[in-house]
């Protein structure tokens, strides 16, 4: 390889380096944010005094349901999603198991993204800061099933 050849290499090297790096520190604001945007929404429902859920976890056979231990709002009607007492964000989806169905499921928080679904099936996805404000808005007048409290 000439020197030439090797120059180009390291340069292109460096931008793409930096090319990663600045996605990595926008995705790192976007998550930011986002936490942000659950924690208020978490604060809000709680002085708003909407009813708290037991949270439940759905299997990733899609049948089964699992007790969490878990305690919060959902944010979907088919209960796919929450936000925790404890202004945390979890996708309630988790293995099958029988250890599951006798103990419960557990359920860590994640990462919450600015776009809820993004990547998903078209219709599905949705800017997590409207989807917060339309859940807070229907307050205890949530689809059935969602709004068992406990």
């Amino acid at each position: 390889m000439s020197d030439d050849d090797s120059s180009w290499v390291a340069r292109r090297r460096r931008a793409v380096d930096a090319h990663a790096a600045a996605l990595e520190q926008r995705r790192a604001a976007e998550t930011e944010r986002a936490r942000r945007l659950v924690a208020d929404f978490a604060r809000e429902a709680r002085e708003r005094g909407l009813r708290v859920s037991r949270l439940t976890a759905r299997g990733y056979g899609g049948r089964a349901r699992y007790r969490t231990g878990l305690r919060g709002w959902y944010l979907r009607p088919d209960n796919s999603i929450a936000v925790g007492v404890d202004g945390s964000y979890y996708v309630l989806s988790v293995p099958d198991g029988l250890r599951a169905r006798l103990t419960g499921a557990v359920v860590p928080p994640q990462d919450p993204r600015l776009i809820v679904g993004e990547g998903g099936r078209d219709g599905e996805s949705m800017p997590l800061e409207a989807l917060l404000r339309q859940r807070l808005a229907a307050g205890d007048d949530w689809p059935a099933g969602a709004g068992r409290s406990g």
